[in-house]
């Protein structure tokens, strides 16, 4: 979204446009299942889909309809049964969970009832219940980014689960015409820049506030690594090397047996994988997909390399050299399109190592944004003046040394949920998400 200026109704519709795709990708990631589907446990690790479905009229109509709104609770007996902090993934299934044909209705009725909030809401009044909720049509935006992300969610439900395929797409665009002219990585000068924002109107908490980093020299990769550089790793043995490991990483390959990203499997002479019910080639050219941050960092390790540093990423992504400014996007401050990033579950898969080049930054590092989460070194950690809004429970309980940062969005996520300051994080340890990664190295001052 490209940051409008101080006209209401600029937010308003905005925001009516924001919801209105969130619920049709909703739609989709639901419709295409029969109910006993919606309502299995396909992993242990993902909740039933119908539960997502409910958590999201649920968390629509506590902020939109009662806090914004000032209405009466539409279903508060069910406020606990779609608490993500009080039921973990494993037990959601036992719990009483409207059924598919109820929850649907539920979320279309709050959604009906939030756009009349939507359009007579002041998105310019003083700040609410302590910070700026409708201010820019905040409240709205949050909104529909969780729905983004749990569809984000849904789509590695649909990844995980088994039987055929439910779910297509028009193929990605392929490298760009100058990749194999690229150089293998960039080097990006040390000095301070910009990180975070405080003028994002949608930004979240833990982007903000805006403030100055200083970053040494270092060189990246200028495109993500590819499953073929992937599998010179595995073919060298570095799944049965503990050199490059972490510990607690060389654990998880012991116990676990991993020998390759997850969904990847000997076939021969060659490497398969299952993607959205689909068993095909492992393809050399696109970037690799499915690897927790252990991985990232042994193959990193591995390379003699590692993983670049979240202000790094974002210095790479961001930071014009003749400007001094801090851009929104790589490309720049417009919105993202077709053209420029793989985002919004357009396409299945990540585009190939070397497209988009209509996206690159302005230090030359291509596919920032989209295509695979990238995995960074860094813990996740609250920037100097952090302030929790509107919940501790979106950012500030999950900061210390547990999770790690992830950065640039993946084609499983919406525009509305991806940025250049948009930060991820999740547990070393997961493999199911969209993520892959580059790899970093320092370099001497000139």
């Amino acid at each position: 979204m490209t940051a409008p200026g101080p006209d209401p109704d600029l937010f308003r519709s905005r925001a009516v446009e924001a919801l209105l795709t969130a619920r049709e990708r909703t739609r989709v990631l639901t419709a295409c299942v029969d109910e006993r589907e919606l309502t299995a446990q396909h992993s242990p690790l993902m909740s039933p889909l119908v539960w997502d479905l409910a958590h999201i009229g649920n968390q629509e109509e506590q902020w939109l309809l009662r806090t914004v709104g000032g209405h009466d609770a539409l279903r508060p007996e069910i406020d606990s049964v779609y608490d993500a902090f009080e039921h973990p993934r494993a037990e959601r299934p036992t719990l009483p969970l409207l059924a598919p044909a109820e929850a649907r209705g539920y979320v279309a009725d709050v959604r009906d009832r939030v756009l009349d909030v939507l359009h007579s809401a002041p998105l310019h009044s003083a700040p609410l219940h302590g910070g700026p909720l409708l201010e820019g049509g905040f409240a709205f935006g949050m909104i529909a980014q969780h729905e983004q992300q749990h569809d984000e969610t849904m789509l590695i439900t649909h990844q995980l689960r088994r039987g055929p395929a439910a779910l297509s797409a028009p193929e990605p665009p392929p490298a760009a015409p100058d990749t194999a002219l690229l150089p293998t990585e960039v080097r990006v000068e040390g000095g301070p820049f910009t990180m975070g924002t405080s003028t994002e109107p949608w930004a979240l908490d833990n982007e903000r506030p805006a403030h100055h980093r200083f970053v040494p020299s270092f060189f990246i990769d200028t495109l993500p690594v590819s499953n073929g550089a992937y599998l010179r790793f595995i073919d060298d043995g570095g799944y049965t090397d503990p050199r490059w490991w972490h510990p607690e990483g060389w654990e998880q390959v012991r116990r676990h047996g991993l020998g390759a990203p997850l969904f990847w499997r000997r076939e021969g002479t060659g490497w398969v994988r299952r993607r959205f019910g689909v068993v095909e080639p492992v393809p050399p050219d696109e970037p690799v997909l499915h690897v927790g941050w252990y991985e990232a960092a042994a193959y990193a390790a591995w390379a003699g390399r590692r993983l670049p540093t979240e202000a790094e990423w974002e210095k790479a992504a961001r930071h014009d050299p003749v400007s001094g400014r801090s851009l929104r996007y790589p490309w720049g401050d417009a919105d993202p399109t077709p053209e420029r990033a793989n985002l919004g579950q357009r396409h299945l898969r990540p585009a190939p190592v070397g497209a988009y080049a209509a996206g690159d930054s302005p230090q030359g590092v291509r596919q920032l944004i989209g295509d695979v989460w990238e995995w960074t070194s860094s813990d996740f950690l609250p920037y100097p003046g952090f302030r929790a809004f509107p919940y501790r429970e979106y950012s500030e309980v999950f900061f210390g040394d547990s999770h790690k940062v992830l950065r640039g969005g993946s084609f499983a996520v919406d525009a509305v949920a991806c940025r250049g300051t948009f930060r991820n994080w999740d547990l070393p340890v997961r493999r199911q998400i969209f993520a892959g990664f580059r790899t970093a190295r320092d370099a001497e001052p000139v």
